[in-house]
């Protein structure tokens, strides 16, 4: 599955593999592809330090990423201030909160322990935090900063060019791909509808080409709904350079996802057990259909808050939710492709599947095109 991007960055395979785990991230890389680590969790710069320290004793020399999260529309502060996470918080209207702790009354979920600090924090959906991390992430060997939600600030983009570090940023529509043309992105991620986490509403079969002319020559991944060699191969047929997967490697064995409970309701769930939801952080993002988004999508509740308020507000919750597995609750970003994760695999075991599928992909339509040829 070799492209020009792939051997540009020096990997065997055109899979570019995102995950917040970095056993996972170290895993793609050693495999051949492209391990991408998201940074979103890491409130505090000390633990991304940590975990890149661990990343680069893993990859084997083998190229890796970063991916950031810096929204283009965001909760702006008077006269342009840099506002605290306490200052933020307290935005958030005391409805919210109140439909929050009826909710979690509602199911009986228990509270932290005295002291405890909530483990699921949001805060690296504030600006000013992915700032910090980048300045943890420049001292790295990094060969790719990714930005999920629109271009990142020209001076980010600048800064990381100097430091020759290659910049990609997530789009959801032909319209969005050349905004990131325009402001020196060097590679699209067209993102379609059907993956986890935030996404548009143009499916990855549109989207894909219609990105693929909009910003040629730049480079595109295709997003969405890709978790089989034969779907790469559909993905390549399509005009991209390679592909951006996420949702598949939430169940391979070096996954660390704290909870038996959402382990085993990936593993149960079909394609159209996925909703796009504000629930999780105020913008629409896939994720497990659950009974806690069907709370915040239900028109006689109070709404979802913009960006990072919404995160915020439901950090503590979120974090009660997992710890005690309360089953009705439980959830996670994922994509329709949950359908297909019905085992749990190794890093290596995913790869080896997507390159036979993609091998006899490749073979079936060299032999219809010979046929065709007669």
């Amino acid at each position: 599955m070799q492209t020009e991007l792939s051997k540009k960055l020096g990997i065997e395979h055109a899979i570019f593999g995102f995950t917040p785990f970095p056993a996972v991230a170290a895993a793609i890389s050693r495999a051949g592809g492209f391990g991408v680590l998201g940074a979103v969790r890491y409130t505090a710069p000390d633990d991304l330090k940590r975990d890149l320290d661990w990343l680069e004793a893993h990859v084997e020399g083998m190229p890796y990423g970063l991916d950031v999260v810096m929204p283009a529309k965001k909760v702006e502060a008077p006269k342009n201030q840099i506002l605290t996470e306490a200052e933020v918080e307290a935005m958030i209207p005391e409805g919210h909160r109140r439909f929050v702790t009826e909710t979690l009354a509602k199911y009986g979920v228990p509270e932290l322990a005295e002291g405890e600090a909530s483990g699921w924090r949001i805060t690296g959906w504030m600006e000013q935090v992915a700032r910090n991390q980048l300045d943890v992430a420049f001292d790295y060997p990094i060969k790719l900063l990714a930005n999920a939600l629109g271009s990142p600030p020209a001076d980010v983009v600048a800064r990381a060019h100097d430091q020759d570090v290659l910049v990609a940023a997530l789009a959801g529509s032909a319209r969005h791909a050349r905004k990131h043309a325009e402001g020196g992105i060097d590679i699209v991620v067209a993102q379609g509808y059907e993956a986890g986490g935030h996404t548009g509403e143009i499916a990855t079969m549109v989207l894909t080409p219609e990105v693929v002319d909009a910003v040629d020559p730049l480079p595109v991944l295709a997003a969405g709904g890709i978790g089989s060699g034969q779907q790469v191969a559909a993905a390549l047929s399509l005009g991209a350079q390679g592909v951006w997967l996420g949702s598949i490697w939430l169940t391979t064995t070096e996954a660390d996802m704290h909870s038996a409970g959402v382990t085993r309701k990936l593993l149960a769930a079909g394609s159209g057990d996925t909703v796009r939801s504000r629930a999780l952080t105020g913008k629409p993002a896939r994720q497990l259909r659950t009974e806690w988004t069907d709370a915040w999508d239900d028109p006689d509740g109070p709404g979802t808050l913009p960006m990072p308020l919404q995160g915020l507000l439901v950090a503590e919750a979120v974090s009660r939710i997992q710890k005690y597995e309360i089953e009705p609750l439980l959830g996670t970003p994922v994509g329709q492709i949950v359908g297909r994760m019905n085992s749990e695999r190794s890093v290596q075991a995913v790869f080896d599947d997507l390159t036979r599928g993609f091998e006899h992909a490749v073979d079936r339509i060299n032999r219809i095109a010979g046929r065709s040829g007669q």
